[in-house]
C-alpha cells in the first residue's frame, strides 16, 4: 500500500513537472527580459519592458496548458486545452500558471472521454467532421466555464497559498521547508516541487517584486555538492573514484539526480542535505535575495544567469554555506561508518526502481497532416483490435510528429521514407488503402 501510494505521488509529480519542463526555455526568456528591462533591471527600458506583462499573463499559461493537454490526449488534447485555458486567464487578474495546470489536463481528459465514447461509432469518412465539432463545442463550453467559474476560484486559491508563503517568510520559518523539500528530491519529486508548487508562486512574486527567493528553495546545488565532496574525501573504493565526475555533472551541468544514489546507499545522509538546504535558505532570507526565473537545469551557471540585480553576493554565500554544512554533516556519518564498501550500481538500480520508469506499448498511425486519413485509419484499426480482443492503444499523428519513442508505425506506402527518417529504429507497416487495407488484418494476426 505504501509503495503504491509512493508510485502514485511520483506519477503525479512527473506529470506536473512534465507540463513545465518542455517550456523552461520560454520561462528563461521571460526572466531575462524581466531582469534586463523592468524599471529595477540592468537596462531599464519602458518600450521593451511591455513584453513582460503579456508574456506572463498569456504566453506562459497557454504553453503550460498546451503541453499538459498534449500529454493527456495528443494534439487534440493540446488544442482543446489551449481554447479552454483562455477562459481561466481572462477570468482572473493574476498569472494563471496554476489554472493552466488544472484546466489544460482537465480539458484534454474530457476530450479523450468523448473520443473514446465515439470510438467505433463513427462511419468511415465522417471522422474529421465529428472530431472538429466535438473539439470546438467542448472548447467553447470549457472557455466559458473557466471565465465564469474556474478562473476566480483558482485566483482565490492562489491568493491563499501566497498569503501562507508570505506568513512563513515573515515568521522566519522558510528554512524549515528543507525538511520536506530535500527528502522529496531523493524520491524524484524535485521537478514536481520546483515547477508544480513553488514555480507558480515564485513567478507571481517575481512579476510583482522583480525577484523571488522561492526559485532558490529546490534548485540550490549546495546541499548535493556537499554530499559529493564528502564522498570524494571520505568515501571508499569505486564510490570515492566516481565522486569527482559526479561533482562536475551536478554543479556545472545542473543534473541533481546524479547525487541521489549516493544518499540511497546511506539514507542517514538525508540529514546532511536537510541541514545544508536549511542553511542556504537561511542565508538567502537574511540577505533578501532572489532569482527572476527558475534556473533549469540547476547548474551554478543557470543560477547566476537568473540571479536578480543586487542578489549575487547573497546567492553565492548561500550556496557556499549550504555546501559547507552539508559536507560537514555527511563527513561525520561517513567517517564513523565501519561497514563494507557500498555498491553504487546497486544504489543506481534502486534509484531506477524508485523512479518507476516503465515502457508503454502503443501503435502510431501516421499520415501527412495527422488529421483526416490517419484518424480514419486509426479508428478502423482500433475497431479491429477490439474485435480481436487486443488491448493495444492506437494514436494518430502527422508523419513528421511521430514520437521518437515509437516502436510500431502504420502509414501509407508513399510516406514510408519520411517515417523511417523520423523513427529509424521503429517497425514501419505500410498500407495502400486507409479503409479496407488487408494489412490491417495481417497486423492483427501478427500481434495476436
Amino acid at each position: 500500500m505504501k509503495n503504491e501510494l509512493m508510485v502514485r505521488v511520483q506519477k503525479m509529480g512527473r506529470y506536473l513537472s512534465g507540463m513545465v519542463m518542455p517550456n523552461i526555455g520560454a520561462f528563461i526568456a521571460w526572466g531575462l527580459i524581466t531582469a534586463f528591462f523592468i524599471p529595477t533591471g540592468w537596462l531599464p527600458n519602458e518600450k521593451l519592458s511591455v513584453l513582460v506583462g503579456p508574456m506572463i499573463i498569456y504566453m506562459l499559461p497557454v504553453l503550460i496548458a498546451y503541453t499538459g493537454g498534449k500529454m493527456v490526449h495528443g494534439k487534440r488534447g493540446a488544442v482543446v486545452a489551449t481554447v479552454a485555458v483562455f477562459g481561466v486567464i481572462l477570468g482572473a487578474d493574476i498569472p494563471m500558471m496554476l489554472g493552466a495546470m488544472i484546466m489544460g489536463p482537465l480539458a484534454a481528459y474530457l476530450m479523450k472521454l468523448i473520443d473514446d465514447g465515439l470510438d467505433g461509432k463513427i462511419k468511415p469518412g465522417f471522422e474529421m467532421l465529428i472530431n472538429n465539432f466535438t473539439l470546438g463545442i467542448l472548447g467553447m463550453l470549457l472557455a466559458l466555464g473557466g471565465l465564469l467559474g474556474v478562473g476566480p476560484v483558482v485566483e482565490a486559491f492562489s491568493d491563499w497559498l501566497g498569503g501562507g508563503v508570505e506568513f512563513i517568510v515573515d515568521a522566519g520559518l522558510l528554512p524549515l521547508a528543507s525538511i520536506f523539500i530535500e527528502p522529496a528530491k531523493i524520491l524524484f519529486l524535485n521537478n514536481a516541487i520546483n515547477h508544480g508548487v513553488l514555480g507558480p508562486l515564485a513567478i507571481a512574486e517575481a512579476a510583482e517584486h522583480g525577484k523571488s527567493i522561492l526559485f532558490l528553495l529546490e534548485t540550490n546545488p549546495g546541499p548535493g555538492l556537499g554530499i559529493l565532496i564528502a564522498f570524494w574525501v571520505f568515501g571508499k573504493g569505486m564510490i570515492k573514484d566516481s565522486a569527482p565526475g559526479s561533482i562536475i555533472i551536478h554543479f556545472f551541468g545542473g543534473i541533481h539526480e546524479i547525487y541521489f544514489p549516493y544518499i540511497l546507499m546511506k539514507p542517514i545522509l538525508v540529514l546532511a542535505v536537510i541541514a545544508g538546504g536549511a542553511t542556504g535558505v537561511f542565508v538567502f532570507d537574511i540577505f533578501n535575495v532572489g532569482l527572476v526565473a527558475a534556473p533549469s537545469p540547476g547548474s551554478i551557471f543557470a543560477l547566476m544567469a537568473m540571479t536578480a540585480k543586487g542578489s549575487f553576493f547573497g546567492v553565492i554565500l548561500g550556496v557556499l554555506a549550504s555546501t559547507v554544512v552539508s559536507f560537514l554533516v555527511a563527513s561525520f556519518f561517513l567517517k564513523t561508518d565501519k561497514g563494507e564498501e557500498q555498491d553504487l550500481d546497486e544504489a543506481k538500480q534502486q534509484m531506477l526502481d524508485i523512479k518507476g520508469k516503465k515502457g508503454i506499448a502503443k501503435i502510431y498511425f501516421a499520415c501527412d497532416a495527422g488529421m483526416g486519413s490517419s484518424a480514419m485509419g486509426a479508428s478502423t484499426l482500433r475497431a479491429k483490435f477490439k474485435k480481436a480482443g487486443l488491448r493495444i492503444d492506437v494514436s494518430h499523428c502527422s508523419v513528421d510528429e511521430i514520437p521518437l519513442t515509437a516502436k510500431l508505425v502504420v502509414t501509407h506506402k508513399d510516406l514510408k521514407t519520411r517515417a523511417q527518417k523520423r523513427v529509424p529504429e521503429a517497425e514501419i507497416v505500410t498500407i495502400t488503402n486507409f479503409v479496407g487495407a488487408p494489412e490491417y488484418d495481417q497486423l492483427v494476426e501478427k500481434l495476436k
